[in-house]
């Protein structure tokens, strides 16, 4: 058998042994195999000496080349074994510094936002839309356009947060409505609108007043609107938010931008109308105010007062919580008492 084809065999089978090797030991001794003084190559190299010249350059290039292979196949499968041994010390030698932790509480939204939204989607249900609004407002919006002339008392800077000539932070939602009320187009229907969001007043603060605060404003403009459909609307809105057995009552009162206007007062939810504390033993409790909107505000976005009218409502959002769950001091909602905001995680 020739060289070329010893030193051929001598590589496919060193790669067989070194593929098939289990640990470090086992490859060692594969390259002491090969490679040491007494090794397979070494032995085979030595019958070099009997080549003629011309073999002895293509036989030498042969074994560099079997050399190399197997050397590589070494170097390949040693770092395998190193790799995995690091991997298992890394495993073994793991340690666990992780503290253990604290079950973090789970939020809720605030007691506001809950009625907020039960109320938008009380009124979404009844094919109204919800449209927010800038909460620093012109004047001519927020007075004006609310019919409400320059001597009124509202007007007046003890009222009202100024913060310009012809700006400040609006008192009501109503300057959404009137907004809408400019740019609808009542081809494509009715206008049928809620306007949530904050308000300010220049009031001190005390367990059942607030300098700002926040107010649901509703508004519905089509043909033949009177105040029967304003009464059937909040009769619903007081079943659906306060209980089915509630009922309504309109009082005469008196806004600007409303004729007729009304205060509206829902039985009280406690007592069921025989009278307590909460009612002042009246049985009624005072939940918003209302009215069929003033043709001059209708004129003033340019809607054709003999052709279309409407109805206008207002109520505020701690109002109707402070009713609906008991709460006897406004100021509870903007302290962030978690003793007091956890006790509505349920609803949320």
């Amino acid at each position: 058998m020739g060289m070329e084809q010893e030193l051929g065999q001598i590589r496919d089978a060193a790669l067989a042994v070194i593929e098939q090797a289990s640990d470090l030991d086992e490859l060692e001794a594969i390259r002491v195999d090969y490679f040491g003084r007494k090794g397979q190559i070494t032995t085979a190299m030595k019958g070099m000496s009997q080549l003629s010249n011309e073999e002895k350059p293509l036989i030498g290039k042969l074994s560099n080349e079997v050399r190399n292979a197997i050397t590589l196949s070494l170097e390949e499968k040693q770092a395998q074994f190193e790799a995995d041994l690091l991997n298992i010390r890394l495993k073994e030698e793991t340690l666990d510094v992780t503290l253990q932790g604290r079950k973090l509480p789970k939020g809720s939204s605030h007691i506001l936002t809950q009625v907020r939204e039960e109320i938008e989607e009380l009124f979404l249900g009844m094919g109204y839309m919800v449209v927010d609004g800038s909460e620093v407002e012109q004047d001519d919006y927020n007075f004006k356009r609310m019919n409400l002339p320059e001597d009124h008392p509202a007007r007046d800077m003890q009222d009202t947060f100024y913060i310009g000539h012809n700006l400040l932070m609006r008192t009501h939602t109503s300057p959404v409505q009137a907004r809408v009320m400019d740019v609808h187009d009542f081809n494509e229907g009715p206008l049928k609108m809620i306007s949530p969001g904050k308000v300010y007043r220049r009031d001190s603060d005390d367990a059942t007043h607030s300098h700002q605060f926040q107010q649901i404003e509703g508004l519905v403009v089509d043909h033949h609107i009177s105040l029967a459909d304003l009464k059937g609307t909040l009769n619903l809105f007081a079943k659906e938010l306060f209980g089915e057995d509630r009922e309504i009552r309109l009082r005469p009162s008196y806004f600007p931008f409303t004729e007729p206007s009304v205060e509206v007062d829902v039985s009280c939810f406690n007592c069921g109308g025989g009278g307590c504390r909460i009612c002042k033993q009246s049985g009624w409790i005072e939940i918003l105010g209302a009215g069929v909107v003033h043709p001059d505000v209708l004129e003033m976005s340019g809607i054709d007062s003999e052709q279309y009218s409407g109805f206008a409502f207002g109520m505020g959002i701690e109002r109707v919580a402070m009713l609906k769950y008991g709460i006897n001091d406004i100021r509870n909602f903007y302290q962030n008492d978690q003793r007091f905001l956890s006790q509505f995680k349920a609803r949320g």
